[in-house]
């Protein structure tokens, strides 16, 4: 029996007009094991979905406060330091994490938690391609680009590109589950219903969560 799992907290605008979307939508997919599954995507959820891909601005984050520049600013210090071996080039493993931390916070998640999916997805390797061709650090599947973007499946290994594809995704399968991460992740992997996925994300998020309460 999979282990309850918390509800992932409030989702950002973009991706409340996407629960909005999904309300009432029933999507069934097999439960077994694979890559993401294209389904039949309600048109309100496809037109959430295009519009949040087709924000390009670069991600700088805000901050309500000086306190909060700082939490970010120790954080991305201790995530750097943990992702030294995997992206040895400091320019690169710090654009990466300022990406996947605006990204994530965009979509509403916890960052910890996406640099555990990566983890499990493709260890951090940028130009990853599954056995069934899904693509980049989220291992993206490139019927997406098909579904909310512009068809050019090339751009999944862009960085930017394939992390807000990967959380605008995940965001929409949490919004599916009614905020049950363990069978969204299952969704997203493609094998909703089994555990080994779910459990394997669930573990590497741990390796993310910061030493400290920030």
């Amino acid at each position: 029996m999979p282990r309850a799992v918390p509800a992932v907290r409030a989702p950002a605008p973009w991706s409340a007009l996407l629960a909005l979307a999904l309300a009432g939508v029933l999507l069934c997919a097999p439960a077994r094991a694979g890559n993401q599954k294209e389904e039949a995507l309600a048109d309100a959820v496809r037109l959430a979905l295009a519009n949040s891909i087709r924000d390009s601005r670069p991600p700088r984050p805000a901050f309500a406060s000086e306190a909060e520049r700082l939490r970010y600013q120790d954080w991305l210090a201790q995530m750097s330091q943990r992702l030294r071996r995997k992206l040895p080039d400091q320019q690169v493993r710090e654009e990466f994490l300022a990406t996947a931390w605006y990204e994530a916070k965009r979509a509403g998640l916890d960052p910890a938690m996406v640099l555990g999916l990566i983890q499990v997805e493709s260890a951090y390797r940028k130009y990853a391609v599954s056995m069934v061709g899904a693509r980049g650090y989220m291992q993206v599947m490139p019927f997406w680009t098909n579904v909310i973007g512009d068809r050019d499946r090339r751009a999944l290994f862009d960085m930017q590109t394939n992390l807000r594809y990967g959380c605008a995704i995940l965001r929409m399968y949490i919004d599916m589950e009614a905020g049950n991460l363990f069978l969204a992740l299952g969704r997203y992997n493609g094998s909703r219903g089994r555990p080994e996925y779910p459990n394997a994300v669930l573990a590497a998020w741990n390796n993310w969560k910061p030493a400290a309460p920030l």
